[in-house]
């Protein structure tokens, strides 16, 4: 018998790729004394691994810096689809930055491919590499013409694409744009082992190590949480959202969008590839071989991070999605992941700003951050080492806006500045009608003022102060996630108040009580 659509959701998000690396995990100090090195990166991530390795393997010393657990954040929460298949984009590049630009772009992440197989085969990495064909598909006419553009931009610029009428999946689509000489993979066997390979050569990790705060005096040193620093001539800030705010304004030009994915069984066989609808709502589906059979992953349903009232329902839709062509048996694990988005859908790598010439940052990859944190590696390797690379100017965090993004800009400040002011002047459940049933939060009003609470499976009563610490707006529940999320930059905070995702860098304010919320009230309220 089918087993019904509830009943596949009543075990928590838990992420595949974290689960199924539970034994293989390697552990690094928290950092407990001052240290040196030519190069900090903050951020051990796929983009900040990748770079400290080919850092390292240039002869320098360097030291990475991660809050909480290497590729546990966004690399942990990935669909890890490895190509130079970024949806509609080159003929776009093409038009809007010219043949040259668009080239880099696609140089860049064709050759971040060859280079992830290439280290897999040199360091003999059991991640579960597999070749495929990328596929980009529409069921609407809409788009038959989009695509057809898109594979004439990308044969133009030397990627081996082509535009088809049919795919091997159990619905019917109008066309499709193939790439080839594409990818899958495991990402935490791939990082987890590139980082042991940094650590064997002489890099160093420091794990529960948040950075605070950056100064600089004849170098850069980053202090931490642990009431310690690191100094160093370079600094590379790879914490997926820049944690630093003052120069480059990145506040003001990267937004933060979570999306979801579902891992099913299912009776039917999955076709060689990997798939992704052009329209709306998003629709991506591969399959990763597991120990006794293979998942389907399913995921989409993006929204911007902290503005979607009923997260847990992002789950049900792309189960609705899939439920009319596979037989579901079951649904072992389910997951979201936060990603960057810049105003043109191109990362910023390279110089923090022009006048920081021994500062770098590496961010917004949008959903195509496998690839792209290969090519942040090479291209900061290179300028690190050589002074210059070949992808700079596409990859520029000081590249030139064009109107359309200018348009972008406008309208992503403008929804920050909407739901910092809306979030201040919500009306609010008064604390005398709190009524929370086990595992529900909500945000009410306590003295007055704005606060989140929350009751867990033990009838305790947990209230923060849900005014973001990174830059004062107020959050909202993530009932899907049990979190207090920013809607404004993307902070993601525990029901505890603890930091789940930045770029904030200071907890909330959290009381706990078992009977009476009035005993919880504080200055802080």
């Amino acid at each position: 018998m089918k087993p019904d659509k509830q009943n596949l959701l009543k075990l928590p998000p838990q992420s595949y790729w974290l689960d199924s690396t539970k034994d293989m995990t390697y552990e690094y100090p928290a950092l407990s004394v001052d240290t040196k090195a030519d190069v900090i990166i903050v951020g051990g991530g796929i983009a900040g691994i990748t770079c400290a390795y080919l850092l390292g393997k240039e002869g320098l010393s360097v030291a990475v810096l991660e809050a909480d657990r290497i590729a546990h954040g966004t690399t942990g929460h990935t669909t890890a689809k490895i190509t130079s298949q970024h949806n509609l984009i080159y003929h776009k590049l093409i038009k809007q930055m010219g043949i040259e630009l668009a080239r880099q772009y696609a140089t860049a992440n064709e050759t971040a491919i060859r280079e992830i197989q290439s280290l897999t085969e040199s360091l003999k990495i059991d991640c579960d590499f597999v070749s495929q064909p990328a596929f980009l598909y529409t069921e609407s006419d809409d788009y038959i013409q989009s695509l057809q553009d898109e594979a004439i931009a990308a044969v133009q610029l030397g990627i081996r694409a082509e535009f088809v009428d049919a795919l091997p999946l159990p619905f019917t689509i109008k066309g499709a744009v193939r790439f080839d000489g594409q990818a899958q993979f495991h990402p935490l066997k791939y990082t987890l082992t590139l980082a042991k390979a940094f650590t064997d050569s002489g890099g160093k990790i420091f794990e529960k190590t948040r950075a605070l705060e950056v100064n600089y005096e004849e170098g850069y040193s980053v202090v931490t949480n642990q009431g310690k620093k690191v100094t160093a001539d370079q600094l590379i800030i790879a914490s997926h959202y820049p944690f630093y705010n003052k120069h480059g304004m990145y506040f003001t030009r990267i937004y933060q969008e979570r999306s979801y994915v579902t891992a099913i069984k299912a009776a039917e066989p999955f076709p060689e590839g990997m798939y992704i609808n052009a329209e709306q709502p998003t629709r991506s589906l591969r399959s990763q071989k597991i120990q006794n059979g293979a998942l389907i992953l399913v995921g989409g349903s993006p929204h911007k991070a902290g503005q979607c009232d009923h997260t847990e329902k992002k789950y049900e839709e792309l189960l609705d999605f899939a439920s009319p062509y596979y037989t579901v048996t079951d649904l072992p694990y389910r997951w979201s992941a936060q990603d960057c988005m810049t105003l043109d859908n191109l990362p910023y790598v390279g110089n923090y700003t022009e006048d920081t010439p021994d500062l770098y940052i590496t961010t917004g990859f949008g959903k195509w951050g496998m690839t792209n944190s290969m090519a942040s590696g090479m291209l900061l390797r290179d300028l690190l080492v050589k002074g210059d690379s070949p992808w700079k100017d596409v990859y520029s965090p000081s590249r030139e806006t064009k109107a359309a993004s200018a348009i972008n800009f406008v309208t992503e400040n403008l929804n920050v500045a909407k739901n910092l002011i809306g979030g201040k002047l919500e009306s609010l459940t008064k604390e005398e009608d709190l009524d929370l049933q086990i595992g529900e939060g909500k945000v009410v009003e306590l003295n007055g003022k704005r606060a989140g609470a929350f009751r867990n499976e033990e009838g305790i009563i947990y209230i923060v102060n849900t005014t973001c610490t990174h830059m004062g707006c107020e959050l909202n529940w993530n009932s899907g996630e049990r979190t207090w999320d920013c809607p404004c930059h993307g902070s993601r905070f525990s029901y505890e108040g603890k930091i789940v995702e930045g770029p904030a860098v200071k907890e909330l304010n959290m009381e706990v009580d078992v009977k009476t919320v009035g005993k919880l009230l504080t200055e802080d309220f």
